[in-house]
């Protein structure tokens, strides 16, 4: 069920003021300019503003404040606006009904668990792929924050309307599954006691010693008189199936699940790549020279032209990135994709978005956001982390410390395009300091209260909202009610690393609203108010509740 934003209220408003203002011949305007309405700053300039006289003063030569108060004229009564002001140097600003704002508590107890959801998408089918590391070893901290950028922005994407398939590219072909088999197969004949050496580019962690016990323990000695190749192979299917499911566990006990898990491997086996390479033959766009077979990008526009298949005949990692896409929009037919990538995959994003559009796709239905790296600290010491050595520290090491959830949140709360500080001690406290709790705990008040109410039978549902009139209350409605804006903005922008920002002010406005208004109260005389102020508090567990779910943590009762 989705809820429109009063947003679009407001600048429909504008909208038909402005159509009315050129019929009566007070714009000389071509066309109708676009309408652009924000939040102010300062609460005194009311709940909504639009600059637009200001940015029509030159095409008009009218004074923007005349102006403002011009329009002013032709914007109708409505049951959601109070009033509408002219505000200088040239702004509109317009001020919700309070009694409006009251009475959004019964809608949003009547949308209940869909409160917030818009219909932006109209059903698009978009993609969301993440994570999708090669499966070598378990999966890190550096990976977790582009997970929960990922698995929040689908959950985010769903709510606003689209049909949204979270995918995690299996990349289980190249050099570096050939390095990872050779370690495995190097440790395993060493747990056996077989004289064996790890490749030169092999991986030296300890997981890797713990899954060749794990696959001799289970296999025995059969892959010894093997032929090499075949051992590697046929170990290779063993250990690359076993590291997957450690990445499925790991990545789950963080509230990350994925649709589909799509193997590299299969863009080969089921004739993709020869597709795509061909249709970029076709159009002229592939060419050979030193052996090697080019994307010439630079007829796109490109400084330098890219490998797709090495003089070795072996095919680049941009090759098989151009077959997926190719899969991800002609096979699959997906409406638009959105890849989120580590910070050491900047530099493919221009080439990636050109191949899409040589094989005849718009650019724009692609998306690629690149999640910056991670800094963990314990304290002011810093924890390094290497993957090639092992010493790293894992998913779900960091899981088992700080909890889930504040791994969630603290890895939403930057925007992905900068560098963070993942700050373990403040993830761990259990005060007002940590943003986790602080938020959570407003929920556990919440349910304190309503478990208390209904402990003594109190039924509110009759309750009557028109008598919430108190500022805290009012505050705590507005934040609410900018649920469904929010997810519409996150959508559009694909930001959601707004919500942990939202939820810490939503959990102020409640908790300034806990201790101005007492909601039980045993005076016969507040009766009424007691039952109002449940069906607030009520509606207001279900804003947080969606919230936090949009953000994949969890609402806990108690804390």
């Amino acid at each position: 069920m989705a809820t429109p934003p009063v947003l679009h209220i407001v600048r429909e408003l504008v909208s038909q003021a402005v159509q009315q203002a050129r019929r009566e011949g007070l714009l000389q305007l071509e066309t109708t300019p676009e309408i652009q309405v924000e939040r102010p700053a300062k609460a005194e300039n009311g709940d909504f503003a639009t600059s637009l006289p200001l940015r029509l003063a030159r095409a008009t030569r009218i004074n923007p404040l005349e102006l403002a108060e011009s329009l002013i004229k032709y914007i109708p009564a409505c049951d959601e606006i109070d009033r509408v002001e002219a505000a200088p140097p040239g702004f509109i600003n317009f001020h919700l009904s309070d009694r409006w704002v009251r009475e959004q508590v019964e809608e949003v107890r009547r949308v209940g668990n869909e409160y917030g959801n818009v219909d932006l998408g109209q059903g698009q089918q978009m993609m969301v792929e993440y994570v999708s590391v090669n499966p070598t070893g378990p999966v890190h901290v550096g990976h977790a924050r582009g997970a929960v950028l990922g698995s929040s922005l689908a959950n985010v994407l769903s709510a606003a309307g689209y049909q949204v398939t979270q995918e995690y590219y299996i990349n289980d072909a190249g050099t570096q599954m050939e390095a990872f088999y050779g370690s495995v197969y190097a440790r395993y004949l060493q747990a056996l006691g077989q004289e064996a050496e790890l490749p030169p580019n092999g991986y030296a962690g300890d997981y890797i010693g713990d899954l060749a016990e794990e696959i001799a323990e289970t296999e025995g000695t059969r892959f010894i008189g093997m032929e090499e190749p075949q051992a590697l192979r046929e170990m290779g299917d063993i250990a690359r199936e076993k590291m997957i499911a450690l990445i499925r566990d790991d990545l789950s006990q963080i509230g990350v699940n994925f649709d589909t898990w799509f193997s590299e491997r299969t863009l080969f086996d089921q004739g993709d790549y020869d597709r795509a390479l061909q249709v970029l033959r076709d159009k002229e766009y592939l060419s050979e020279r030193d052996n090697a077979v080019w994307f010439n990008s630079t007829k796109l526009g490109d400084d330098k032209d890219n490998v797709v298949i090495r003089a070795t005949g072996e095919p680049t990692y941009f090759a098989s990135d151009i077959a997926y896409h190719y899969n991800k929009f002609i096979v699959r037919g997906f409406d638009s994709v959105v890849n989120i990538w580590g910070a050491d995959h900047q530099g493919h994003v221009p080439r990636m978005k050109l191949a899409v559009a040589a094989l005849g796709i718009p650019p724009e239905r692609l998306t690629i956001l690149i999640s910056q790296m991670v800094t963990l600290k314990r304290g002011t010491e810093v924890v390094r982390a290497s993957k090639r050595t092992g010493n790293f520290v894992t998913l779900q090491e960091l899981t088992e410390e700080v909890g889930a959830d504040a791994c969630r949140y603290f890895f939403l709360a930057r925007t992905p395009s900068t560098q963070m500080e993942f700050d373990l001690e403040l993830a761990k406290q259990e005060s007002s300091e940590n943003p986790v709790y602080y938020v959570q705990y407003a929920h556990a008040r919440i349910a304190g209260i309503l478990n208390t109410a209904r402990g003594q039978n109190i039924d509110w549902s009759a309750g009557d909202v028109g008598l919430l009139t108190h500022p805290s209350e009012l505050s705590l409605i507005r934040t609410m009610i900018r649920l469904p804006e929010l997810v519409e903005q996150m959508a559009r922008a694909l930001e959601p690393h707004q919500l942990p920002h939202y939820t810490t002010e939503l959990a102020t406005a409640f908790h300034w609203f806990y201790e101005n208004c007492r909601v039980i109260s045993s005076h016969e005389e507040d009766a009424q108010l007691n039952l109002a102020r449940l069906k607030l508090v009520e509606s207001a567990q279900i804003v947080f509740r969606r919230s936090l779910a949009l953000m994949g943590m969890s609402a806990p009762e108690r804390m």
